[in-house]
């Protein structure tokens, strides 16, 4: 299966709230390098933490965190 990233963050909350979203949404989301920042005190600064989801669905995912809020 191919992940497409489509956020990436430095801040690992930040990333933990759009990857909760995805999956409330029924997405099936992935945080790539988490356990980095998790040693880092939830900021990386090395690298990116990723959110990925399967190239399915990365389309829909996309559209799903750029639609308005309310």
């Amino acid at each position: 299966m191919n992940l497409i990233t489509i956020f990436t963050a430095f801040n690992l909350a930040e990333t933990q709230l759009i990857r909760s979203r995805l999956d409330a949404a029924g997405f099936h989301p992935f945080l790539a390098n988490e356990n980095v920042s998790s040693w880092l005190g939830g900021m990386s600064t090395a690298t990116m933490i990723r959110v990925q989801v399967p190239e399915a669905e990365a389309a829909d995912a996309k559209e799903f965190l750029n639609a308005p809020t309310g």
